[in-house]
């Protein structure tokens, strides 16, 4: 694409995203940058897996959505925290809902990403 700006396609769907520089380093900060991406990643792929285990334990997680806030370190530049809130149905039982965060928590991207990234989870039952 150019500009610093990539265009992604996933190719079973067609589906396609674009990601673009941040403001802060040389971009435009007109859709998602790499490392937003990432940071998402996290909390698409923790309600995903949280999603399929409710599934599973006939539990209702419709209406689930996350917030998500990545911090940046300088030197070098690189991810150094990911905060996420979750906010879930409130309805869950307190058995289910710890199952359901240990789920989470176990998720295949946090266990993918570096050691060195803080991250912070916090899981709202209040939806």
């Amino acid at each position: 694409m150019g500009g610093l700006r990539t265009e992604c396609t996933h190719l079973r769907s067609g589906s396609v995203y674009l990601t673009d520089a941040p403001t802060d380093n040389h971009g435009k900060g007109e859709a998602f940058s790499p490392t937003d991406t990432v940071a998402t990643g996290l909390a698409n792929c923790m309600l995903t897996v949280m999603g399929i285990k409710a599934r599973d334990m006939d539990v209702a997680l419709e209406g689930s959505l996350a917030e998500v806030t990545k911090h940046m370190s300088a030197a070098p530049r690189r991810i150094s925290r990911i905060e996420v809130d979750l906010y879930l149905p409130k309805g869950v039982g307190e058995k289910d809902r710890k199952i359901l965060e240990r789920t989470g928590r176990t998720c295949p991207v946090m266990l993918s990403l570096h050691e060195d990234i803080e991250k912070d989870i916090r899981f709202h039952w209040t939806q």
